[in-house]
């Protein structure tokens, strides 16, 4: 089993025993993380990103790592998060394969990887973990904290669990509980994964790999991850020249977006560990805010503290459809935030915030710059 350790990734050691939401305990774990920009005399200029399911650590290029990120144009000199104001922080989320401590990490007690023997993973969990990062780097308030997709079910809930650790909050693409389609298309996912062969009730070696799992797992994801409307205008009923096409294949590849998603679906499986992706998967599923305080989702929310908060999604979006986005910033105005809720026309689905950087840039960077500096009172 392979972890895949972006090269500039710094490592914090989270405390030992480190305890999980649902039970068990973690003991010398770690969290990667990147840093951009500087942090000020006040330690109030702070910005923590928390990534969706499968991003690393690496957000964007900086002197360790000259490598694109994930989100390079979004973040950087001048950019919409703009490192010559704040002092940017993205944690790989807890579970993963890319630096954090997760199922394919090394489990103390045994010297082998975890495996199925890792404990039960929630939303909650990778909040705790960010949030020792940022006690860890000396910061007592983050001016923001932004959370993509999965990564804003973890800043909702450390929101909820570290009250005042950020002043204010951007939600992009990303909701406070997990709708009954986006579990049903996860539970397929995590199917298609248990059910190769080659997974071996999470036994599985780098030579004897769930790839064909991985690769339908990965294609449900990206359908579900862009829109019907862009894969029309993208491909239309394009097929494959001949010379492209699966002959010897009965029922093989015929159209340019079957093409597309195998080979996307061929890059990503040996790039991502399978345990880690279940885990992963379903902590999303379990998620809800309204946990938090015993209640419903608007009534978790509505217990946030914050100054201001803004919810972006995208009409075309079907795994977090934009309602989701609405519920956000309603049940934080609910609370007394001042929050704002703003729908995008992106064609692009679910990973526009990824793409689509022409609408959510100018958003981004205009909330981020009408932020006062940190009053003296939340300097660490």
């Amino acid at each position: 089993m392979t972890e895949f350790i972006p090269p500039a990734s710094r490592f914090i050691a989270l405390p030992s025993p480190f305890p999980m939401k649902r039970g068990g305990a973690l003991h010398d774990a770690r969290m990667a993380y990147e840093t951009w920009g500087t942090l000020d005399a006040r330690r109030g200029n702070a910005v923590l990103i928390v990534t969706g399911l499968s991003p690393d650590a690496h957000a964007a290029s900086h002197a360790g790592d000259a490598t694109p990120g994930w989100w390079e144009a979004m973040l950087g000199p001048g950019k919409p998060i703009d490192t010559y104001r704040w002092f940017v922080i993205c944690v790989n989320s807890l579970g993963s394969c890319k630096g954090s401590t997760g199922p394919a990490s090394c489990d103390p007690a045994t010297g082998a990887p975890y495996r199925l023997a890792f404990p039960d993973l929630s939303i909650e969990d990778g909040a705790d973990a960010a949030a020792h990062v940022v006690a860890s780097l000396g910061i007592a308030q983050l001016a923001c904290v932004i959370g993509n997709s999965m990564g804003g079910m973890t800043a909702l809930a450390l929101l909820a669990r570290f009250p005042g650790l950020a002043r204010t909050h951007i939600n992009i693409c990303g909701a406070a509980r997990a709708l009954p389609f986006s579990i049903a298309i996860r539970s397929l996912q995590r199917e298609a994964i248990r059910l190769d062969p080659m997974w071996q009730n999470g036994a599985y070696t780098d030579d004897a790999y769930p790839e064909s799992g991985m690769r339908m797992a990965r294609k449900l994801g990206v359908i579900t991850y862009r829109s019907a409307l862009e894969w029309d205008g993208r491909f239309g009923r394009v097929r494959l020249e001949s010379d492209r096409r699966e002959e010897e294949e009965p029922f093989g590849l015929e159209f340019e977006v079957e093409s597309y998603l195998e080979g996307h679906a061929r890059r990503f499986v040996r790039r991502f560990d399978p345990n880690c992706y279940l885990y992963l998967s379903r902590s999303m599923d379990w998620f809800d805010i309204g946990e938090s305080c015993g209640g419903s989702t608007d009534d978790g929310l509505a217990t946030l503290r914050l100054e201001r908060a803004l919810a972006i999604g995208v009409h075309t979006d079907i795994l977090f459809p934009l309602q989701q986005q609405q519920q956000i910033a309603d049940g934080l105005r609910a609370g007394g935030v001042d929050a704002a809720f703003l729908p995008l026309e992106s064609p692009q689905g679910h990973d526009a915030f990824l793409v689509d950087i022409a609408r959510f840039g100018p958003a981004v960077a205009s909330f981020l710059a009408a932020l006062p500096p940190a009053r003296a009172s939340s300097a660490g």
